[in-house]
């Protein structure tokens, strides 16, 4: 059958609205809108057939004449997200029952598939959206946007959603007795409160530590984007008594409903850093998109360590740096370490040292430096925890050792830099 011989068939359903036609043809012919499609159609029908050209005196029994009515969609949406603030969208639509089900009873009496060209939800979204984009300025989105609206066709309301924004950085934790995220109290849940009571364990704050890193960066991004809440994501992260250092350890905060999505970068960081008292210092900060919080989370990472380590017995530094030399290179063996398994599946990994170089301080003190794959445990690469870490400095020396302090002090992406271009603004 040809294309016109369908469009009859259609066109006998009247009376239908020439977009209705259109979209049972909407893969025919790009570069039309449905009504355009339509209309050509109802006129080359005409044509073939010597008849006058009508066009149908009563409204649309397939869409009601929702089709006809896609500026004024827009004009709800427009005015649904004007107090929003957003650089990307998408429309989305729910189209009433009724008119989905005629749409299915069309194209059932005229004879084609039921999937035939697209549905009248489809044709809102675009054009609908078109429309929002042209009164904007903003740009179309369809993975993850700042602001999706969706439209209730039948209801004529607008359901909005305004996306988190997220702002990238690196930040040094300066004090060894903070974590790098709330710490909530296992007691109490985090609710601070016990029977009613102040929770003895954590004084009624429901948190074990007071600070962290994400409590002392987090609320002036917060602050600056209008938003509700916070979550902070971090690229690894180092012990609670462990210094971060030198270039800093890449992060994004991801601020919930914000109403300001373009912070000052400069004034930003100035006001984090003032609030954080010392205790943590940031730079580099950036707004991002949602794909920075992937690339901080999930792209290997090397890291360059500095550890004050303690020997139980003398060493010469002739046998010190011939263990570093074995150490130096290798592919470490190590079962996961007594001080964390009860919370982490107990496993035997495998991690490389690709660096390591050691300074006696006298003979029970040194200072190591290493570089190794992320998720090489350090501490344990130095004391062997129990012979579970193989080899390991205690064991290549036969002499206890343990890290008395320890510093990261790079964190960089094993192949490539976190700091993308396509991801950061």
């Amino acid at each position: 059958m040809t294309v016109l011989e369908d469009a009859r068939r259609v066109l006998a359903e009247d009376p239908i609205c020439d977009a209705c036609v259109g979209r049972c043809f909407a893969e025919r012919s790009f570069g039309l809108s449905n009504a355009e499609r339509g209309r050509a159609l109802r006129t080359a029908v005409a044509l073939e057939d010597d008849e006058p050209y009508e066009e149908p005196e009563e409204p649309c029994w397939v869409c009601e004449g929702a089709s006809g009515r896609f500026d004024e969609f827009a004009d709800l949406v427009v005015e649904a997200i004007e107090d929003v603030s957003f650089d990307t969208y998408q429309v989305g639509t729910r189209a009433p029952p009724l008119v989905e089900e005629n749409e299915t009873m069309l194209r059932d009496v005229a004879g084609l598939d039921e999937d035939a060209g697209e549905l009248f939800k489809s044709e809102c979204n675009r054009e609908v959206g078109k429309r929002v984009g042209d009164r904007t300025g903003a740009e179309v989105d369809f993975g993850r946007p700042d602001v999706l609206a969706v439209l209730d066709v039948r209801d004529e309301t607008v359901e909005v959603t305004v996306n988190s924004a997220f702002v990238y950085g690196r930040y040094r934790k300066l004090d060894r007795e903070i974590p790098q995220t709330k710490w909530p109290c296992s007691d109490c849940n985090g609710t601070g409160t016990l029977v009613d009571s102040p929770c003895p364990h954590c004084d009624g704050t429901g948190f074990l530590y007071p600070e962290s890193v994400e409590q002392l960066t987090a609320p002036p991004v917060v602050e600056a984007m209008d938003g509700s809440a916070e979550s902070f994501h971090g690229a690894g992260r180092e012990d609670i008594d462990a210094l971060m250092l030198g270039t800093g350890r890449p992060f994004v905060v991801e601020v919930e409903d914000p109403q300001d999505r373009h912070p000052d970068a400069e004034e930003l960081q100035e006001a984090i850093n003032d609030y954080a008292d010392g205790k943590v210092e940031v730079e580099g900060l950036r707004v991002a998109d949602y794909g920075m919080v992937e690339r901080v989370k999930e792209l290997d990472a090397r890291k360059r360590y500095r550890a004050e380590v303690e020997f139980d017995a003398p060493v010469s530094d002739d046998d010190l740096q011939a263990a570093i030399d074995e150490l130096d290179g290798e592919t470490i063996e190590q079962e996961t370490p007594n001080r964390v398994d009860h919370r982490r599946a107990h496993l035997v990994r495998e991690r490389d040292v690709y660096d390591i170089e050691a300074d006696l301080e006298d003979d029970t003190h040194a200072t190591v430096e290493i570089e190794g794959e992320g998720g090489l445990y350090i501490k344990e690469l130095v004391s062997s925890d129990e012979g579970r870490t193989n080899p390991s400095l205690a064991g290549l020396l036969g002499v206890g050792a343990e890290v008395t302090a320890l510093d990261v002090v790079a964190v960089e992406g094993e192949a490539e830099a976190f700091e993308d271009t396509e991801y950061l603004h």
